[in-house]
């Protein structure tokens, strides 16, 4: 019966039979090979001692554990023919185990961005430099600093792929709390701008530092870390040694490669060429992409709590609807409903159509039965073609109509970022002070109070929230009962109890840490 060591994992009884597969990990690690029922009945506590007869020959049959005649305690006759066993981990149990504790860990681990590890790696190459100098280094200490230097730059670029990887999986919040994440993002925005700071700086300085290291001495002279390389390769090659004529060894060569490669990945993480830029300006830039991502998500939330348009709620309202409809006439309604689809009905549009609906329009609420007919083309009919055979119509050109438009967005966008400028300046002012108002800056004006006033649960409380888009902070804070502000605008004169209002733009306070971070020496 061909062994299946993973089968535990997914049995009925999984969670005894990984419970019963550590009992014996944990018992090797104490240099305790055999286990009797007893031992592991005794470890697992509350379980009956027959269960756990009968889960040890199932791990048997799935060749987890070998099972081997128990003769150490046999006094007579009759417990030589009584079946006792002892069991023990099989090669493919434990490698199942390292497999699951290995998997488990992956599972758990969430990632950090290490800063002190960039600090580490900055120490070693200065260390590593000063050895250059040395006529005859100590290759117990170069070795000490290589293998150093290579285990803290795997944690760190394993660290930075698990955080980053479980960032994007984290900024994936739907239907998440609004408050807790909020709390979240200001932390992550502290703690990426602590790191992006420190990788500025120290990249900076370990690419200089592995250049220096790592370059070539000119025609015939290796790079000085070729000879600190060498050093530590014939080290661990040691016991290995088989001298020849030439000194060189295969054992040799064969370390030397691999800490060659060793260098090349630390090189190619913190220095980069034109076309491939460093593993350290990656992170950096995705780091720094997370900040708008964190606003978006904002964003999202903040849609959500004022009620607009979820297309993931609406559809699992919508899948409700369809699990809870009569019967499948109904549903066949409820999808026509929904989606607006009927069958396929091939209708050409000309003018003359267009005419006739002018002077005889047609409610849009019509049913196409009580409609008027559309007359369809006898060619399209017969060929499936509406038009003649011939030379295609000539294109018309929309550049003028796309420069108009382009040039009224181009308007709006400005008057938007002129109306957001005037209005969000990060110091308090009183309604009754603002004065005259401009179509556009009244009309976010009002968005903004109509925001701020929403969310506050009692008028004669100051409130903080965010505007719809999750770019905008709002502080309002209500006057006495007795003050009143009045606000010109085109249209009129706006009126009512006065405030003391303040508008952040969040957005503008994100660029401007990460360019403070970007310029950082």
């Amino acid at each position: 019966m061909p062994l299946s060591p993973f089968a535990h994992v997914n049995a009925e009884k999984a969670p005894l039979y990984r419970a019963m597969m550590q009992v014996f990990v944990a018992a090797k690690e104490r240099f305790l090979v055999h286990l009797r029922p007893e031992d592991v009945h005794e470890r697992l506590g509350e379980v009956p001692r027959e269960e756990v007869e009968r889960a040890l020959q199932q791990l048997v049959d799935w060749g987890n554990l070998q099972a081997e005649p128990d003769t150490g305690r046999v006094t007579t006759v009759e417990d030589f023919y009584r079946a006792r066993y002892l069991y023990q981990l099989t090669k493919e149990g434990e490698a199942a185990e390292i497999a699951l504790a290995a998997y488990d860990e992956a599972i758990a681990r969430r990632g950090a961005l290490q800063a002190v590890a960039l600090a580490d790696i900055r120490h070693q190459l200065r260390a590593l430099q000063g050895l250059l100098a040395e006529t005859a280094p100590d290759p117990a200490r170069i070795h000490f600093l290589l293998r150093d230097l290579s285990r803290v730059f795997a944690d760190l670029a394993e660290n930075a792929q698990a955080f980053m990887a479980g960032l994007g999986r984290t900024l994936e919040l739907r239907g998440a709390d609004r408050e807790a994440f909020l709390a979240y993002k200001d932390r992550l925005i502290d703690y990426l701008q602590r790191f992006i700071g420190e990788l500025v700086t120290a990249t900076a300085d370990i690419a200089r530092l592995i250049r220096e290291i790592g370059a070539e001495g000119g025609a015939g002279h290796p790079a000085p870390i070729e000879r600190l390389l060498r050093l530590v390769a014939a080290r661990e090659a040691q016991d290995a040694l088989v001298g020849d004529a030439e000194g060189a060894t295969p054992a040799t060569d064969h370390h030397l490669a691999q800490w060659r490669a060793r260098w090349e990945g630390l090189s190619a993480w913190f220095v980069g060429t034109r076309h491939h830029p460093s593993q350290a300006e990656l992170l950096r830039n995705r780091a720094r992409r997370a900040i708008p991502e964190l606003l978006d998500v904002a964003r999202r939330l903040n849609e959500q709590r004022l009620g607009r348009s979820d297309r993931a709620a609406d559809f699992r309202t919508l899948a409700l609807w369809f699990a809870e409809a009569e019967s499948e006439t109904a549903a066949h309604r409820l999808w026509r409903a929904a989606f607006g689809l009927a069958p396929a009905r091939h209708l050409t549009v000309d003018e003359e159509t267009l005419a006739l609906r002018e002077a005889d329009p047609v409610a849009a609420s019509t049913s196409w039965l009580a409609a008027p007919p559309l007359l369809i083309s006898a060619r399209l009919r017969a060929t499936g073609s509406y038009r003649k055979k011939g030379q295609p119509p000539r294109v018309v050109r929309r550049d003028r109509e796309r420069a108009l438009l382009a040039q009224q967005l181009a308007e709006e966008s400005a008057q938007a970022r002129a109306a957001r400028r005037l209005l969000a300046t990060g110091e308090p002012v009183r309604l009754s002070a603002v004065g005259r108002l401009e179509r556009a800056p009244f009309d976010l004006f009002l968005r903004l109070l109509g925001d701020a006033l929403g969310a506050s649960s009692h008028p004669e409380t100051a409130i903080t929230t965010l505007s719809g888009d999750g770019s905008l902070e709002i502080s309002l804070t209500p006057l006495g009962p007795e003050t009143r502000a009045r606000i010109e605008t085109p249209d009129g004169t706006f009126g009512g109890r006065d405030y003391l209002l303040c508008i952040t733009d969040l957005e503008e306070e994100a660029a401007s840490l990460q360019k403070v971070s970007g310029e950082r020496p």
